[in-house]
């Protein structure tokens, strides 16, 4: 049936509610009703050797599965979802995708900030053991990726068949995923990446997670669709704000105009999570987390802090005094701001928060 043209979820509904079962469906396809005579023709004649070899592709490796959407590891929240996938084909952790989850969207070609900020993001949110989705795509996508494979797991939603990668530069990456995540589509194997796929690949990101994080994006892109299908799903939007002249802050300003939450730290969505879920746990691992602040035991963190106090110091002072590297001193201030010890203010200066 997933290989029968015209046949979606809304029609894979539809005829399980007039058929007992998929295989009754071929058995008499000429009863089924509210069906183009395309789709007709192909129920009485199915094309069973493409569905043997994609079978047996998935029996190949003992991480690749099928997921019907009456399996018992089918996502909870996914079938939720007004149009949830009638199939999804996993390759990985399938038992992650019922664990919690956060999307974490944004521009394929983002600011260094913005690439930055999802992977801290992303690596912090995934040490509370709340898995990090994403689509896989080049620029913010990749970076969320990345940066909960540091710390955590991470699930990537494709808009092909499993048996391919989009973009192929993320093959490594998409490899790495596997081994410590997982990789889902519900795309046939040999599904090339077409347009039309990926809007329907943004109602499975949003819908296997509680809240969808839009980092940076612009007034028109694919980041504000997946919000949008967030919001419909009624799940949380949580959205960064950027400088009034970066045009890629502009996607995020419009949805906090529009209601979503803003935040300024991941420990904002972290916190909200705690509602969301209704759990004390994140709000266990955010405490153990802070106690155990980098500064306490990393000699670099210690001689950051010894040249960052109270008063505002910009950025160049802070290296030069330190004798550390300017990578190495932005990447720590930006951890130290996501975990609200320190604040950044205009002019790239930043000063101490008292705990």
């Amino acid at each position: 049936m997933h290989h029968t043209p015209g046949v979606g979820p809304a029609t894979y509904a539809r005829l399980l509610a007039q058929y007992s079962d998929p295989e009754a469906v071929f058995v008499s396809p000429n009863l089924a009703e509210n069906i183009s005579d395309r789709s007709r023709a192909a129920l009485a004649k199915p094309d069973w050797d493409r569905v043997e070899k994609e079978l047996t592709w998935f029996d190949d490796e003992p991480n690749r599965h099928i997921i019907t959407l009456h399996d018992p590891r089918y996502p909870a929240l996914l079938k939720q979802i007004a149009d949830p996938p009638s199939l999804l084909f996993v390759q990985g952790d399938v038992s992650l995708l019922s664990q919690w989850q956060i999307a974490v969207v944004g521009s394929r070609n983002p600011s260094a900030s913005g690439r930055d900020t999802a992977y801290e993001f992303a690596r912090y949110i995934a040490q509370g053991e709340v898995a990090i989705t994403s689509g896989l795509a080049m620029g913010i996508d990749a970076a969320a990726h990345k940066g909960a494979l540091t710390a955590g797991k991470t699930v990537a939603v494709i808009g092909t068949g499993l048996d391919s990668v989009y973009p192929a530069k993320n093959r490594t990456l998409a490899d790495e995923i596997v081994l410590n995540g997982a990789v889902v589509s519900e795309f046939a194997l040999g599904t090339l990446p077409r347009a039309e796929n990926f809007p329907r690949r943004n109602r499975i990101i949003s819908g296997l997670s509680l809240g969808t994080l839009v980092v940076e994006a612009a007034i028109r892109s694919g980041s504000l669709i997946t919000a949008r299908m967030a919001l419909e799903q009624g799940r949380e939007v949580f959205a960064i704000p950027g400088s009034i002249h970066n045009p890629l802050a502009r996607g995020c300003h419009r949805l906090i105009r529009e209601g979503a939450k803003l935040v300024e730290t991941a420990q904002d969505i972290l916190e909200e999570l705690g509602a969301l879920a209704g759990a004390q746990r994140l709000a266990e691992v955010e405490q153990t987390e802070t106690e155990a602040a980098p500064m306490d035991d990393d000699a670099d963190y210690q001689l950051l802090f010894e040249h960052l106090g109270y008063d505002p110091t910009e950025i160049d002072v802070i290296i030069q005094k330190s004798g550390l590297t300017a990578e190495a001193v932005s990447s720590m201030l930006l951890l130290l701001e996501l975990q609200g010890q320190v604040e950044s203010l205009p002019g790239g200066r930043y000063v101490r928060i008292s705990s």
